[in-house]
């Protein structure tokens, strides 16, 4: 089943949760809906199961308007992050809920229903638990339980809201595979809620970032990381070190010092934020073009080494995080002092990191440069 998502609001009050969602997504796609807290992101979700109204726009499952459909007629298979599992029922009862309270006309024989069950439990790994209660199961079994239920009523659309988030960080890689996996084999549409960047660039096909109830960019992994469309994407989507420099021509200058030279001369001249990620930078050597620092700290962790530095002469710190057998790594002492050249980075307007959607419109991308350029 496709989506179609138009010019969607939402409003509790005075509060706007959703600000003209525009969002198509395609039959068997599995799709991440990533951002803050507050970002509208569950509400689009519930609006979708027709479990919260709309204010204004259109949402259709297929050629169909969703609006005119009960929650029922939708056939939307609904996980919690909580499993919302009935605690008086066995884990088959559970299963078996969303067929058993079907009307006469719609509801499968008993033993349909029990072939039913016994093959979702076996599609979610849970065979022989039938007769268990949920207090008898882990935090994974349970989610899986609550999966299972959702898929017994053959939904059209499957929605999950935060579906790991009560589980611990193993349990929670381990269901991520096992998802992706039932995904593959099942083919149904899906979307997932997740303020958790590493769960949804692991599961999803496409990543929807969303920011103060409106969508600040849509793409594949690649498309998000390589072409951030605005301040706010590239600094959701992991670390990132700012530094406020003027663009002189093809010259990016900080404090007066040049810090590096643009590949075209696109860009226009002026003030601008330049958006680096701390794995985007690399030592040279002192004639190369780059930034002098100042090395204030350096710690291990895991297979990163990270070091704190400060560009000379002025206040900016930058964080590098280095691979732990990069060659670079023995430079990277307690007061040393290096140049290093940013591999990637990515040029915006000055001021426009400012987070919410009411006070500013999207910043316009200037430019995103690429070091092509291969270090010894």
């Amino acid at each position: 089943m496709d989506i179609h998502i138009r010019d969607v609001s939402k409003r509790f009050g005075a509060f706007r949760a959703l600000r003209d969602v525009n969002l198509d997504i395609a039959s068997g796609e599995l799709i991440a809906l990533l951002g803050p807290s507050g970002s509208g992101k569950t509400t689009l979700l519930r609006a979708i199961a027709g479990l919260e109204s709309i204010d204004a726009g259109q949402i259709k499952f297929g050629e169909e308007d969703a609006a005119r459909l009960p929650v029922q007629g939708r056939r939307v298979g609904f996980v919690f992050q909580h499993y919302a599992l009935f605690k008086h029922m066995t884990i088959g009862e559970n299963v078996a809920f969303g067929l058993s309270v079907r009307d006469k006309r719609h509801r499968p024989a008993a033993a349909e229903i029990q072939r039913r069950v016994q093959e979702l439990l076996e599609l979610v790994q849970l065979p022989g638990l039938e007769k268990r209660y949920p207090n008898q199961l882990s935090g994974g079994q349970k989610q899986r339980v609550a999966l299972a239920r959702a898929l017994a009523i053959e939904p059209r659309v499957l929605l999950l809201d935060e579906p790991f988030g009560a589980l611990d960080a193993k349990v929670r890689k381990d269901l991520r595979r096992w998802l992706r996996a039932l995904h593959d084999r099942t083919g149904y549409t899906t979307i997932f809620v997740t303020h958790d960047q590493e769960e949804a660039l692991e599961l999803a096909d496409r990543i929807v970032v969303m920011n103060r109830g409106g969508i600040e960019q849509s793409g594949s992994v690649d498309e998000l990381y390589e072409h951030p469309a605005t301040p706010f994407v590239f600094d959701f989507l992991g670390s990132t070190n700012i530094i406020e420099a003027d663009v002189l021509g093809r010259r990016l200058v900080h404090q007066q010092k040049e810090i590096a030279t643009l590949h075209d001369s696109i860009h226009p001249n002026g003030p601008v934020d330049v958006y680096v990620r701390p794995g985007d930078l690399r030592a040279v050597e002192a004639n190369s073009p780059g930034m002098d620092v100042f090395v204030r700290w350096v710690q291990r962790t895991g297979p990163i080494v990270r070091a704190e530095v400060n560009l000379s002469g002025t206040e900016t710190v930058l964080t590098v995080e280095l691979p732990h057998l990069h060659h670079d790594v023995p430079l990277f002492k307690a007061d040393a002092r290096l140049r290093l050249r940013m591999m990637q980075f990515s040029l915006y307007p000055r001021g426009s990191r400012l987070p919410s959607r009411s006070v500013v419109e999207p910043p316009i991308l200037i430019g995103r440069e690429r070091e092509r350029a291969r270090l010894s």
